[in-house]
């Protein structure tokens, strides 16, 4: 009598507590089959209350330490020490931009040293460089990820076979999120236990019915729950890096310059900008040169036509004036002869 009494008020109490955690997400959807549920634990507990009231000092000191063993569950479990980074769940992205006298060796490097980390390769952009005119340069966008206790052991590793341009690091901590959504887990997972049992007891359709309609519920919520603290596990366990590698003929220097080697290196590169600049514009006409040829043959055709036009055109003038003055003559003689 006493254990059937007990378990009739605890499961009540557990479908509340569950319902608390549970029954905010969609209150239009779950809140029938949430009520009727309750409504066949407090039948329960009648039906027990019927049977007999032996010990309710007992009975009642059984329920309470039930209640506080449920409430437990659902406190938020943070981990024993806050402070300290290992318990911590962190998130790290780096952004690195890097540049290379030797692109296709740095990217075969990058490739081997992220597979001895441990880590993968999760997207890739490699532009070659391809080009009629042969200034462009090779390029590549990575995205790595690579396991959070190797990250910094692999960002050096980057530093020493490249010249870093830039670098930008975020590190988010989640370890409150984690731990609350854990929690949330476990009562979800005790309500599914407790809701298994009211299953294995109802002989109402309707009851079953409406169990098995909170069953499905809680199930999904659980999948979800589940699914969100495995895509938070492998963002903590693998960082990610967002690397840009750039092509260039002379690394930027990283350290300040002095004004004597600023002036030399100025003037070096201006000389070098010039010598390019001579070597662009004579592959440049030697590319463009059949549409050179073209619109000169064009040109010549169009004068020649010109030419010709203005020549028939002096012909016909001089003809004229020919004309007008051997009818000019004529009228001289007839003149002369009266």
């Amino acid at each position: 009598m006493k254990k059937g009494n007990v378990t009739g008020k605890v499961l009540p109490f557990v479908l509340a507590v569950g319902l608390l955690f549970t029954g905010c997400g969609s209150p239009g959807e779950s809140s029938a089959p949430a009520q009727a549920v309750e409504e066949i634990a407090f039948e329960e507990e009648a039906a027990s209350a019927d049977a007999g009231a032996v010990d309710t000092a007992a009975g009642g000191a059984a329920v309470s330490m039930g209640n506080a063993a449920e409430v437990k569950v659902q406190e938020p479990e943070e981990p024993a020490d806050m402070e300290n980074a290992a318990s911590r769940k962190l998130i790290r992205n780096v952004s690195l931009d890097v540049e290379t006298e030797n692109f296709d060796e740095l990217l075969v490097s990058v490739g081997s040293r992220t597979t001895d980390t441990g880590g993968y390769i999760e997207e890739s952009y490699t532009y070659n460089g391809s080009s009629y005119y042969g200034n462009a340069r090779k390029s590549a966008d990575l995205t790595i990820r690579i396991p959070a206790g190797r990250l910094d052991g692999f960002l050096s590793a980057v530093s020493e076979v490249s010249n870093v341009i830039s670098r930008n690091e975020n590190v988010t901590d989640v370890t409150l999120q984690y731990v609350d959504m854990e929690s949330r887990k476990k009562a979800l997972e005790a309500e599914h236990e407790r809701l298994l049992e009211l299953l294995a007891k109802a002989e109402n359709v309707d009851d079953i019915i409406a169990i098995e309609s909170r069953l499905s519920e809680v199930r999904y919520q659980m999948e979800s729950m589940e699914s969100q603290l495995r895509t938070l596990d492998n963002q903590v366990s693998y960082s990610t890096v967002n690397l840009h590698i750039s092509e260039v003929e002379k690394l930027t220097p990283v350290k300040e310059q002095n004004p004597g080697e600023r002036i030399a290196a100025g003037f070096l590169g201006s000389l070098s900008n010039i010598g390019k600049g001579l070597s662009d514009f004579g592959i440049g006409f030697l590319i463009n040169l059949p549409y050179v040829v073209f619109a000169a043959a064009v040109v010549l055709a169009v004068l020649a036509v010109v030419g010709l036009i203005v020549r028939k055109r002096k012909k016909g003038q001089e003809k004229e004036r020919d004309t007008e003055k051997e009818k000019d003559l004529g009228k001289d003689k007839e003149e002369s002869q009266k």
